[in-house]
């Protein structure tokens, strides 16, 4: 039997309780679990309510003040919190399926991928514009290239918590502009690991009033351009014309399917996401995005 040790980084967010009970919830396959809560808030705001709702939890919940307002220092304290086989994170605003551990444990096996990635089904409010849920702009799926996993993101994993992998953590520079996730499981690779997919290992994430705006998902998409532009190894700037290339090409697109709600606005957002790429070879400044009560 293997334990896991369930990871959530908050802050402010009271829909909370509502993931802690999802994993109260899970089937655990007769496996050691064990949550761990990290408080990202300058108070304990959190502190109350992760006490109350872990006395109706069936596993052990630990909460740790990881002050303030940098997701990473919360991740890492989480991270150093961890004392398992396995390390599993999901977000504070998300909703485990019953079957999430298990399908995630079934893939990592006992010589799979050093780490696995879920997906993330969005749920949409009833008031979400139309173009919005035909498109599905918001749910997250690992991207394969050539058949492989090179990144990957934190609000659905399982890592296999082993050496040389239990030496990583976050990188502080990114955690109020995002991307760091991003770069820590380049790192991951880099070091020899490999990343997996389980279909089956769903959670659930309501989109907010506040992220159901094209203007969210162009800064979204301008964020995840910008960190993979800055992370590129080599002579970056010899990539400049191939990204201008692709950033004019989806710009063209959008203007040729004008007419398509969906479509048009799928490619102006990769045009956003080439323009970001541009940027993050130039090293232009990214915006903060955490450590905001909204959003």
């Amino acid at each position: 039997m293997a334990s896991i040790d369930i990871c959530v980084c908050t802050f402010r967010r009271p829909f909370l309780a509502e993931t802690l009970r999802s994993i109260a919830r899970l089937d655990r396959g007769g496996h050691g679990v064990r949550v761990i809560v990290a408080d990202n808030d300058e108070q304990p705001s959190a502190r109350k309510l992760v006490a109350d709702i872990a006395q109706e939890l069936p596993v052990p919940v630990r909460y740790v003040h990881a002050p303030a307002a940098n997701i990473c220092i919360a991740r890492n304290a989480c991270l150093d919190a961890v004392d398992a086989d396995y390390v599993a994170f999901v977000d504070d605003d998300e909703v485990v399926s019953a079957g999430w551990l298990m399908a995630l444990l079934h893939t990592a096996g006992p010589d799979g991928p050093d780490a696995v990635l879920g997906p993330v089904r969005a749920n949409y409010r009833a008031d979400a514009p139309d173009w919005m849920v035909r498109g599905d702009f918001h749910s997250t799926f690992p991207v394969f290239v050539d058949g492989t996993i090179r990144t990957g993101y934190t609000c659905n994993v399982l890592i296999r918590w082993r050496a040389p992998f239990r030496s990583l953590r976050f990188d502080l520079r990114l955690g109020r502009t995002g991307g760091e996730d991003t770069d820590f499981f380049y790192r991951l690779r880099a070091l020899g690991g490999s990343i997996g997919y389980a279909p089956g290992a769903w959670v659930d994430e309501p989109v907010s009033a506040e992220r159901a705006t094209m203007a969210w998902l162009v800064r979204r998409r301008l964020r995840f351009g910008q960190t993979h532009g800055m992370l590129l190894t080599g002579s970056p700037l010899k990539s400049l014309p191939v990204v201008a290339a692709k950033a004019a090409y989806c710009c063209l697109m959008t203007g040729l399917t004008l007419f398509s709600p969906v479509q048009r606005r799928r490619n102006w957002l990769r045009a956003m996401l080439h323009m970001g790429v541009a940027g993050g070879i130039l090293r232009i400044r990214q915006a903060e995005h955490y450590g905001q009560t909204n959003g």
